[in-house]
């Protein structure tokens, strides 16, 4: 990890996993994750064993043979700012062997320990559309939310979304957090989950960055990092804005796992003013569409 944050890991530049970072190495109960690039005949193979996978595209396209089903993807966007993902989720114990289709292939996983088994399937484009893309926020906090793995989905604790930040911007504003489970006292339903959360980053120019901040209320938490193209930043606790460096569009994509199968969160109170105070949504959102898959 970076030398000065626990916080951010920096990718390997010069490595086909370029990504990675275990559950035991984030210190945290249930989080994985790694990345990867393959070129054409090269495999990434293994089992499942207790966890609950998914792979989310990042560019290219590619044959997955399980012992699960086989699934193969035909319009896979050439990198996260030119469509919509393919996402593949693997129950326990589940046997993979995935390959590219065609010369390139970049391929993320996020996986953690399940307590039930769900269906293997394939999640394409469409389904992201059926799913509903979410423009949020509003004026220079205007964002893009691309649900891949919503809470209550047919997975066990896993939860897995995209967001698209134009330049300039805030996302993850107003600021929020999910590090203690709380419920409320008269009718018992859930107000805010405890989870981890990884932001995997991807900035549209390579010298492009992010600024995400983290902190809790007391500040006995309070860093800022500065992610740049496939880096990587843990959230164990605390609330987590970012912001787009100007010029750059930012990705980042987000696994969640924890407490509940929930979002269930809790804002900053310094900062809910700020809610309904938008004139309108940037009109750079939506950054990407199903139209651009496959060109």
């Amino acid at each position: 990890m970076n030398k000065d944050t626990r916080l951010l890991v920096k990718s390997k530049t010069d490595k086909k996993i370029y990504q990675s970072v275990t559950s035991f190495e984030a210190g945290w109960n249930y989080l994985n994750f790694s990345a990867r690039t393959m070129a054409n005949g090269e495999k990434w193979t293994g089992n499942t064993e207790e966890s609950e996978y998914i792979f989310v595209l990042m560019g290219g396209n590619f044959v997955a043979v399980t012992s699960a089903g086989s699934w193969e993807t035909k319009n896979g966007r050439k990198d996260v700012f030119s469509g919509l993902p393919h996402s593949l989720y693997l129950p326990p114990e589940t046997d993979f062997e995935i390959s590219p289709e065609g010369d390139f292939l970049d391929l993320t996983c996020g996986w953690c320990r399940a307590e039930k088994s769900s269906p293997a399937r394939l999640i394409t484009p469409e389904d992201v559309v059926e799913m509903g893309i979410e423009y949020r926020g509003g004026d220079n906090a205007s964002r893009q939310i691309n649900s891949i793995l919503p809470p209550k989905s047919e997975s066990s604790r896993l939860v897995c979304v995209e967001v698209y930040t134009p330049s300039g911007n805030w996302s993850s504003f107003p600021a929020h957090k999910h590090d203690s489970r709380k419920t409320d006292p008269l009718s018992g339903k859930l107000t805010e989950a405890k989870l981890e959360e990884i932001y995997f980053y991807k900035i549209d120019k390579p010298q492009g960055f992010a600024i995400q901040k983290v902190y809790n209320d007391d500040r006995s938490l309070n860093e800022i990092t500065e992610p740049h193209n496939n880096d990587l930043v843990l959230i164990p606790e605390g609330y987590h804005p970012v912001v787009a460096g100007h010029g750059y569009n930012v990705y980042y994509l987000n696994f969640l796992a924890g407490s509940d199968h929930s979002l269930a969160s809790t804002d900053d109170p310094d900062h809910k003013w700020i809610y309904g105070t938008w004139k309108g949504m940037d009109p750079r959102i939506p950054v990407v569409t199903i139209e651009m898959n496959g060109r």
